[in-house]
């Protein structure tokens, strides 16, 4: 496709924002301005793909000139499918890319039976098998779904975080997404074994993250936004991995929200009372934090995150993952679900991973459509019966699968494309997101601990006449029929006699259920068309001193500056995380000891990142004593090809499995609450992936006041110096001990290597 035609079909889609069933032709069954569904056709500009039969598809789409991944132009069945359930429906290209997704599960279960992540990806990665087990691999893969969850559990019976920024855990701390879907296991197979082996490593890792990873004020839980791990993609440029772990995201707490909930669901099962409630309570604890931290009234949807160092603010982007799982898991209530599905950012190609987005960065988490993101999000638009919603979700899903012949893990926001920096045909997580669009949402089948309950909701637009037969149960085989449209059940039969719609989990033998709906039509709800946008750069700001400054009591570095950013309406100025002013000019007076940040707001009330915190509050510096400046640790395992430089003050001090304790005497002038943070080097890995993230409790006089973390700054790289996140505690003024000190809880995933070079404390005075 040519430039012009690229670009002159998304400004029409973006000015046009038709209505999800608007048709442009009595077949249209979705038409947003970028693409049609028509009949059995996937239409886009001049492309089109097309099923002349259940089991082909046909396309000839063409991708971003000079892309270094080819392009499947033909989909045809290459596996029997025949033990898994046969989709009948009128709509031939449905049932193509159902069969299209049976066909790449199958290419996904490796010879030892574990799920492969995607063609390009080998191995079993913890969240994307987990994500896939939930839509869809319990149901039909359960053996190669537990098979793949057992790879993920470490020697001492905790879940593995495999990947993450810094270091994986606990920059990155969703792995609990584990626990859910090896409950969801549970629900498929009634197997009391697996419910028993999965109870201990849920609750050892939940309980390892609580004391390292929750934020006690505000009860979040803190680092990286679950599965959008590459930082640069996601967190302003100036946020190293120590401020990853700083921040609290809204999709990574509700993952463990949801697992407390688990935990407890299962603690209740297995008899023990006493502790579900304890579990429940936590969860509770974080579905309050959420709400009260997260929420954003004038959006009408949940903040991505909250970031920063002493002082923490919201992201007001929108994350698609964050909010679904808010309304699929109740965190939301039902008034605020609502709101959510009609106040997301919906683009033309569909909903983003987050919106708006970051102007400087690649397609990939940044601009981007994954599709297994968009099948939870097409499930939450399900719950609240937001018809519209439902269909630009399928429709966001069906067309890429249709146009690429194949289940590819992301595409570009702006043009539909697959120019992201990188991506894989046959993924995992997204062909589960495919299937879930027939089994969770048409049919309705959700798995309980004691059955399953159906809850279909079928749009008009989509209303047929559809069967799924063969679907696999426990000791049961299951032929489901499904007639006409709407959000209620009509009548429901199993075997002929009609029930509620619920089947028990002991139910055996072949058996027939046949669903009729009741053709009514939802209370009509809107969907928030936009075009896709982005973000304002992030300033770039600094203190320095103003001498004109006539106040005695003003700190030295009293003047905040920053660069100046092009087509900006004005800056937002912030001190201690609270707006305190707003101004066209690149400068303010900040002579008001603090925490001074800067946004960029341009004419359409879009707002940068805040700039980098820059702080004139009064700061207590000391170098550790003992200090050494060569490292002799045997846990080194990528050491300095030059003499180790950049250490402020005679040396540093070495911690690993051997050094588990550093005393620093503390003098503190002045009483009050103060942030303490460690300066360090940690060369042990490379900035993206690994697992070498070192990690220490902070005592003052003995007793606990949090975590810090040392992620990897880069492979080799010892003369790289940089700053943990911050803990704050109160100090009386006096003497004090300030402790380093490694704990069972801080070992990290790679078990022999948990190790960091120190050289300075900082204190810094927050208030009185």
């Amino acid at each position: 496709m040519s430039s012009n035609i690229k670009n002159t079909a998304f400004a029409a889609a973006a000015a046009i924002l038709m209505s999800a069933t608007a048709s442009a032709s009595s077949t249209d069954i979705i038409n947003t301005g970028a693409y049609r569904w028509t009949g059995d056709s996937i239409v886009q500009g001049p492309y089109k793909a097309y099923a002349p039969t259940p089991f082909k598809i046909v396309s000839d789409y063409g991708a971003v000139p000079g892309y270094h991944m080819p392009i499947d132009k033909v989909w045809e069945l290459k596996n029997d499918i025949s033990q898994y359930p046969q989709l009948t429906t009128s709509n031939t290209l449905h049932a193509a890319i159902f069969n299209m997704g049976l066909d790449e599960m199958v290419n996904a279960v490796e010879a030892d039976n574990t799920l492969r992540t995607g063609r390009e990806w080998p191995g079993v990665w913890t969240r994307d098998v987990s994500y896939s087990i939930i839509l869809a691999m319990a149901a039909l893969q359960p053996e190669a779904s537990r098979t793949s969850l057992e790879r993920k559990i470490t020697p001492s019976g905790r879940i593995i975080q495999d990947t993450g920024s810094g270091g994986a855990w606990p920059v990155s701390s969703d792995r609990q997404i584990w626990g859910i879907a090896a409950f969801e296991v549970y629900k498929t197979t009634g197997d009391e074994a697996w419910l028993r082996k999965i109870y201990p490593v849920i609750k050892n890792s939940l309980e390892d993250d609580y004391k390292t990873i929750y934020d006690t004020e505000t009860g979040l839980v803190r680092g990286e936004t679950s599965f959008i791990d590459w930082r640069e993609q996601s967190y302003p440029t100036w946020m190293q991995t120590a401020d990853i772990y700083r921040s609290e995201a809204l999709g990574t707490s509700i993952v463990h929200a949801q697992a407390w909930r688990t935990l407890a669901e299962i603690a209740k099962l297995l008899g023990d009372n006493a502790e579900a409630r304890t579990y429940n309570e936590r969860a509770d604890a974080l579905v309050r934090a959420v709400n009260n931290n997260l929420w954003l009234d004038d959006k009408g949807y949940y903040a991505m995150y909250l970031y920063g160092r002493d002082h923490l603010i919201k992201n007001p982007r929108a994350e698609t993952l964050g909010e679904a799982l808010a309304i699929l898991y109740d965190v939301a209530d039902p008034n605020r679900a609502r709101i959510i599905t009609e106040k997301n950012p919906t683009t033309p190609f569909g909903t983003a991973i987050f919106y708006p987005q970051i102007a400087d960065q690649p397609p990939y988490h940044n601009n981007s459509l994954w599709p297994w993101v968009a099948a939870y999000w097409t499930m939450a638009n399900a719950k609240v019966g937001n018809a519209e919603g439902v269909m630009q979700g399928i429709g966001s899903i069906f067309r890429p699968a249709a146009l690429f012949a194949t289940n590819k893990e992301n595409f570009v926001l702006d043009n539909g494309d697959i120019g992201t920096v990188v991506n894989s045909s046959n993924m995992l997580w997204c062909l589960s997101g495919n299937i879930a669009m027939t089994m969770k949402i048409l049919f309705g089948i959700n798995y309980e601990t004691n059955g399953i309950r159906f809850a279909p909701f079928v749009p008009k637009a989509l209303a047929d006449n559809r069967s799924l037969n063969g679907l696999h149960y426990r000791d049961a085989v299951l032929d489901i029929s499904i007639s006409g449209y709407g959000s209620r059940i009509k009548k429901f039969y199993l075997n002929g006699k009609e029930q509620s719609p619920f089947i028990p989990g002991d139910i055996k033998g072949h058996n027939t259920i046949k669903i009729i709906m009741a053709d009514n039509n939802p209370e009509p709800m809107r969907v928030n068309n936009v075009p896709n946008a982005k973000a304002p750069l992030t300033p770039v700001a600094w203190l320095s001193n103003d001498p004109s400054v006539n106040n005695p009591m003003a700190p030295v570095n009293n003047l905040l500056q920053w660069n100046p950013i092009e087509y900006i309406n004005n800056y937002i100025v912030l001190r201690d995380g609270k707006q305190v002013g707003q101004t066209s000019e690149t400068s303010w007076l900040a002579t008001v000891p603090g925490e001074y940040q800067v946004v960029a707001v341009n004419g359409d009330r879009v707002q940068s990142f805040a700039s980098q915190p820059r702080s004139n509050a009064k700061e207590i510096l000391v170098d550790l004593p003992n200090e050494k400046t060569e490292m002799t640790s045997p846990e080194a395992q990528a050491r300095p090809r030059t003499p180790l430089h950049g250490y402020r003050g005679a040396g540093f001090v070495e911690t690993d499995h051997e050094v588990t304790t550093i005393n620093v005497p503390v003098d503190v002038p002045e009483a009050g609450v103060y942030s303490i943070s460690l300066r360090y080097a940690n060369g042990n890995g490379p900035v993206n992936t690994e697992n070498k993230c070192a990690i220490r409790t902070v005592l003052v006089d003995g007793n606990r006041v949090g975590t810090v973390v040392m992620p990897h700054r880069g492979v080799g790289n010892w003369n790289d110096w940089g700053y943990t996140n911050t803990v704050e505690t109160h100090l009386g003024a006096g003497r004090h001990t300030l402790t380093i000190k490694f704990l069972p809880e801080n070992e990290n995933m790679n078990f022999k290597v948990n190790h960091a070079l120190i050289d300075q404390v900082t204190l810094r005075r927050l208030r009185p």
